[in-house]
């Protein structure tokens, strides 16, 4: 892995950028988190059909996307450099050894190699092309091991802080289809949104933090689907970002 990142298509086409901060569950070769290997095929590891779902829509519509190639076990990038689930050390109730009190010094070279490079590349690519709308794509478990009591009903959540005009449109428009809508759910983004807090807020950029069950992206029919709800939304947002 030459970078931590990977941009695919580009902006020029339809001036939005698609952002995946946890598009993948690789974990270099160097790097032992002391998990079971079958624990990175779990939501744990990554947003199970994240990567897949941008992939098609740059290769469909001709987005761009910026996708991370790591774990979020090994940096999660959807946080703060200060904050510990930077690297976390228990995930829906698994403990990761080598993320239990890092030296200073291991978490200085990981945030290095991983965190800063990936937001510094993300930044310079928005200074420099200044899309009209971003959306960050996740995706969430039905059900966590941790509360496995709690229901999670939702087809998809919008999540957002301060900026919420990008995440209006989009909620009016899911909220025209036959699925569960989810405003602030499963988590709000007042709580959770540091890529896009960081990224889009700060720039007055308008954006959306979106979350689709990952029961619903086991195949590519489902990949398909969300992929084609994915678009029309994005036609919806952009024309009332232009009204």
């Amino acid at each position: 892995m030459s970078n931590p990142w990977k941009l695919i298509g580009s902006l020029e086409a339809s001036n939005v950028l698609l952002v995946v901060d946890h598009a993948s569950n690789h974990v270099p070769s160097e790097l032992d988190l002391g998990i079971d290997a079958s624990l990175l095929q779990d939501h744990i590891a990554w947003d199970i059909g994240t990567a897949a779902i941008a992939e098609k829509l740059v290769g469909q519509h001709g987005h761009a996307a910026f996708l991370a190639q790591f774990s979020r076990l090994v940096v999660d990038l959807n946080r703060y450099p200060n904050e510990d689930g930077v690297m976390p050390s228990v995930s829906d109730g698994i403990e990761i050894p080598a993320n239990i009190s890092p030296s200073e010094r291991a978490r200085r070279q990981r945030l290095g190699r991983f965190f800063h490079p990936y937001h510094d590349k993300l930044s310079s690519l928005i200074e420099e092309r200044q899309p009209q709308f971003i959306l960050s794509i996740h995706s969430f478990s039905p059900r966590l091991r941790s509360a496995p009591d709690a229901e999670r009903p939702w087809d998809v959540g919008i999540m957002y802080n301060g900026d919420d005009r990008g995440a209006r449109s989009a909620l009016e428009y899911l909220n025209t289809l036959p699925i569960i809508v989810g405003d602030q759910q499963p988590y709000s983004g007042k709580d959770l949104n540091a890529t896009m807090n960081r990224h889009a807020e700060t720039r007055g950029i308008a954006y959306s933090m979106m979350e689709i069950r990952q029961d619903l992206l086991a195949d590519d029919a489902g990949i398909t689907r969300w992929a084609s709800i994915i678009q029309a939304m994005l036609v919806h947002v952009r024309s009332r970002l232009q009204d």
